[in-house]
């Protein structure tokens, strides 16, 4: 597996949701996304900061249709990976491609290939091999469907939860991770309004809210609850061909879901429902050094520069 596949597969946990202004970890560096721009800063191996911003003005605005509830969470949730994928290939270039004297950009054909080899990838591992194990377990669960789906769930976050605890053992992701809890600390700071310096980040929680890891675990719980509507008589190509198919509207659903409990992350009902998403975000985000909170910096105040002041709560795919 190359380094940018692995990478892109770590990716589906770090995208953050695009309310305000939301980022993602990448390699040496962070991407952030404001509602109309986006910013990556990169630490090079001499140790100046490369950046890369540009003007991403909302889908919304060309076709106002993906503001609709539920759609605008799927269009969010694939314009985010890829966008993603391409943060990732211009961290490569510079914190890899240069230190190693090959510094070539990917083809934009190898960039599609790469994130659908991803993406099957994550279909296959977290939604058809749990319905595959499930359906092995038939003989000693029995036939009730709420207990085939209920069995099917349990085994989706089980390997969810491995598929986290491997990665995070990797020694060249703990460093993606520590840029992570930078871009978490960098947005509660600007969030609450708080001067943006390393020591004054430093200061908050790397866990946050609206973390991709959050919204993936929202994912595998969601699921649980809308692949129960797929008939128990269908035969297993067809009960996995509709788990694909059902993918958009269950990433719509958890997105809403994720949208409103940032908003109400004080209501103590709340707390104790998002708490495990948070506890989850330990493994993949680490306490980062202040260089790479420099890093994280960099990225917001270019984004929001580019942004020119457009800094309210309205939503953006």
């Amino acid at each position: 597996m190359t380094q940018r596949l692995r990478m892109f597969l770590v990716q589906l946990l770090l995208v953050a949701e695009r309310i305000n202004v939301g980022g993602q970890a990448v390699l040496e560096g962070v991407m952030m996304r404001a509602p109309r721009s986006m910013a990556i800063a990169v630490r090079r191996p001499g140790g100046d900061i490369a950046v890369k911003r540009e003007e991403v003005p909302p889908l919304s605005e060309r076709y106002p249709i993906v503001k609709l509830p539920v759609l605008r969470g799927a269009v969010a949730l694939f314009t985010s990976l890829a966008m993603g994928l391409k943060a990732l290939n211009f961290s490569a270039n510079e914190a890899i491609a240069e230190e190693e004297g090959e510094k070539e950009e990917i083809s934009s054909w190898a960039l599609g290939g790469t994130m659908a080899v991803a993406l099957g990838f994550g279909i296959l591992l977290f939604f058809v091999l749990p319905l595959y194990l499930t359906k092995l377990l038939v003989p000693v669960i029995g036939s009730s469907n709420i207990v085939f789906n209920l069995v099917d769930g349990v085994i989706r976050v089980v390997v969810f939860l491995l598929y986290i605890v491997s990665i995070s053992r990797m020694s060249d992701i703990e460093r993606v991770f520590q840029y992570h809890g930078a871009e978490h600390k960098t947005i509660y700071a600007f969030e609450a309004g708080d001067e943006l310096t390393a020591a004054t980040v430093q200061k908050y929680s790397r866990l946050h809210p609206r973390c991709g890891t959050s919204f993936l675990l929202i994912v595998m719980l969601v699921s649980i609850v809308i692949f129960s509507l797929i008939p128990k008589l269908w035969p297993f190509w067809m009960k996995a061909g509709a788990r694909v198919v059902l993918l958009p509207v269950i990433a719509g659903v958890s997105y809403e879901f994720l949208k409103w409990s940032a908003k109400n992350d004080q209501n103590p009902l709340v707390k104790l429902i998002i708490a495990p998403g948070l506890a989850l975000q330990r493994l993949t985000t680490r306490e980062p050094d202040d260089s790479q909170v420099e890093v994280a910096i960099r990225s917001m105040t270019e984004a929001l520069e580019v942004n020119d002041g457009y800094r309210d709560d309205r939503l953006v795919v």
